[in-house]
């Protein structure tokens, strides 16, 4: 072998590696053969697009300094969010469907392959509209697959990249605090404005018909938007809000008593955070006025589960508030998307292989997503469609693994069958679904 050859091999070798790297589809789409029914994809084609949104005036979180005197008056600024909108879309319409994102090292940037067609023109009318927060860090695509999945059924879904706390611009946790809440309502006024006003998506959707989806801060913020009002004690933490600021959303004030619209209907919180650090109790969860639905893993070990997410949901307001449980599940559980290709690294700057930032260490990431699309359709159609046929999945027997499948040779069930309902037989496992508060 000549020195030639043997320096051609591996350089070869590496470029094809490089090669399968780039070329990674990083798929958001998947449907795996025991996906719950309705997990499926809808009939519709799905758009997708980026908006900019400015909002103005907005407190200069970072520009405050806790140890110093509080600014009088607090420091402003135009506060920039950028929005990826998913969308019922012309039938049949072609183009590209990948997606350019940052992983959560927020140096490596990646493909992430879908169904919806970038630009597409928008087709239809009337659509319910979803806002979806991400997490603490996060970005706008870290739920895609729900954001495209419920884009084909006929929803017009804007997912919100959080200045100060995206992979890229993550910064002083104190702008997550006050501003989630505010984003979501900002994006949702945004939104109503471009339905309303003449232009490509005038009517496209119906942002007086709205849904929240947030995960793990996301959720935070769902809840304050929802009407739930953080505790005192969490006003004044020192490393918290600075000077107070957090108390535009202490329950019981007059600013956090005007804050929930009334165009959203009702939200999903994935993983919300913040009982386990005493931003909630009994009376600040208690002015929640929507129907929530709460999903979450067992042994969360970032926002918690009993005396975490469990405990926000049995301390919510006396409405149809749902939860849905990933027995052994963590933080992770049902919200991110499966992990890219090329997150499987260990970052030495920040401590971790990137990959655990979307990964479970029980569950696998697909049947994950594909239970949370079916159970955030079931509730999505029941409160924003007034589907009432969709409100029969969400009627279920407490713990999946009891279930009994007892069907007729006709397909029919048997008067015994108690499985739940849209999985096939033997799928439903290592689920619990419980509901508590008054009928509407």
């Amino acid at each position: 072998m000549t020195r030639t050859s043997v320096v051609t091999l591996p350089l070869a070798f590496a470029a094809t590696l490089a090669g399968s790297a780039l070329m990674a589809e990083n798929r958001i789409d998947t449907q795996l053969p025991n996906a719950p029914e309705l997990a499926a994809y809808g009939d519709m084609t799905v758009g997708v697009r980026q908006l900019e949104m400015v909002n103005p005036n907005q407190i200069n979180i970072l520009a405050i300094d806790p140890g110093a005197d509080k600014p009088d008056p607090l420091p402003t600024y135009d506060r920039p969010l950028t929005v990826e909108m998913w969308y019922p879309a012309e039938q049949g319409a072609t183009g590209d469907t990948t997606m350019k994102a940052y992983l959560r090292d927020g140096k490596t940037e990646v493909r992430l392959s879908g169904r919806a067609v970038r630009d597409a023109a928008p087709a239809g009318a009337g659509y319910p509209l979803i806002l979806i927060s991400h997490g603490y860090p996060g970005n706008r695509f870290l739920l895609s697959h729900l954001a495209e999945n419920l884009a084909s059924k006929g929803y017009v879904v804007a997912s919100i990249d959080h200045t100060d706390s995206t992979y890229r611009t993550q910064a002083a946790f104190g702008s997550t605090l006050v501003n989630r809440s505010l984003d979501q309502l900002f994006v949702l006024e945004e939104m109503a404005k471009m339905a309303a006003e003449g232009g490509e998506f005038a009517g496209l959707y119906d942002a007086d018909n709205a849904g929240l989806i947030g995960y793990s801060m996301g959720g935070y913020g769902a809840i304050i938007t929802a009407g739930g009002g953080v505790t005192e004690t969490s006003v004044g933490y020192s490393w918290g809000a600075p000077h107070g600021t957090l108390g535009i959303h202490l329950a019981g004030s007059e600013t956090h008593e005007a804050l929930p619209d009334p165009r959203i209907k009702t939200a999903v919180a994935f993983g919300p955070w913040g009982m386990n650090t005493g931003f909630w109790d009994a009376t600040g969860l208690s002015g929640i006025r929507i129907p929530m639905l709460f999903i979450a893993g067992s042994q969360d070990d970032t926002s918690l589960y009993e005396k975490g997410v469990r405990a926000i949901w049995e301390n919510a307001s006396d409405l149809p508030h749902g939860l849905l449980t990933y027995v052994n599940g963590g933080h992770n559980s049902g919200a991110p998307m499966p992990a890219p290709q090329e997150s499987f690294f260990f970052s030495e700057e920040k401590g971790f292989n990137i990959s655990e930032h979307y990964t479970d260490p029980v569950w696998d990431t697909a049947r994950m997503n594909n239970i949370a699309q079916h159970f955030v359709t079931a509730w999505m159609d029941a409160h924003l469609k007034g589907d009432e046929a969709k409100a029969s999945y969400l009627d279920l027997i407490e713990d999946s693994n009891a279930g009994v499948w007892s069907m007729n040779e006709d397909g029919t069930p048997k008067e015994d069958h108690s499985y739940w309902k849209g999985f096939a037989k033997g799928t439903a496992k290592g689920l619990m679904y419980e509901v508590k508060g008054a009928a509407e």
